[in-house]
């Protein structure tokens, strides 16, 4: 009996898609964004084969794995805000615990000070819309939000758009060039989501040149 079922890597996204479907896909999702445990679980990878396996053509391309379109775009956000949404919660409840712990990997006292900081020169919305599309980043700064103490209707206001822009957009993606793509679709991921990362981290990576620009006329 078991070895009629499925071995699903949940750590591949043309895995989770063929395999698991569309439940599979929105669970992951909010898992990676809203648990600690989602760290190395698929984002940007997953949304961009999900929207590919939405759309008419593409679905082929992945052995004709198909999940509904409709169902997609408005799923993936709800789990991605719900997920990040729970992040929060939990780190305002039970991070200062966890990340006050001096010899943590990823949970330290430092990581909070560095958080701080972020959101403090940032500005909590910029940071939260920007954190979607940081692999790691984004499971983390749920939690580091709640952690220091943003409010929670204030975090869900840049969460919703921050986790409604991510997902509509990476998973539209990959809907359009799914009508487009012949042959494996492998090849086209790390490129395309290499220009999405790119993409979203311009804003800080000009923030941090006109602070470099102004250090050094200082000196």
């Amino acid at each position: 009996m078991w070895g009629s079922l499925p071995r699903v890597n949940l750590f591949n996204a043309h895995s989770i898609v063929s395999d698991l479907g569309l439940i599979g896909v929105l669970a992951i999702i909010f898992a990676e964004t809203g648990l600690l445990i989602g760290l190395a679980f698929p984002g940007d990878s997953l949304l961009f084969l999900a929207g590919v396996a939405a759309s008419g053509s593409g679905a082929a391309v992945l052995g004709n794995a198909h999940l509904p379109a409709g169902a997609l775009f408005i799923g993936a956000p709800i789990a991605a805000i719900t997920g990040a949404q729970v992040g929060h919660w939990f780190g305002s409840t039970y991070g200062r615990k966890i990340f006050d712990r001096p010899d943590g990997r990823f949970f330290n006292h430092q990581r909070v000070v560095a958080t701080e900081k972020w959101l403090r020169k940032y500005g909590t919305g910029k940071a939260i819309m920007l954190a979607r599309f940081v692999p790691f980043i984004r499971t983390l700064v749920n939690p580091m939000c709640g952690v220091v103490g943003v409010p929670a209707k204030k975090f869900l206001l840049w969460n919703s758009i921050g986790g409604l822009v991510w997902t509509e957009l990476v998973i539209g993606l990959g809907f359009i060039m799914g009508e487009k793509l012949k042959g494996s679709v492998d090849k086209y991921i790390l490129p395309l989501v290499g220009v999405i990362v790119v993409v979203s981290l311009m804003p800080v990576v000009a923030e941090l040149f006109r602070e470099w620009q102004t250090r050094k006329h200082h000196k």
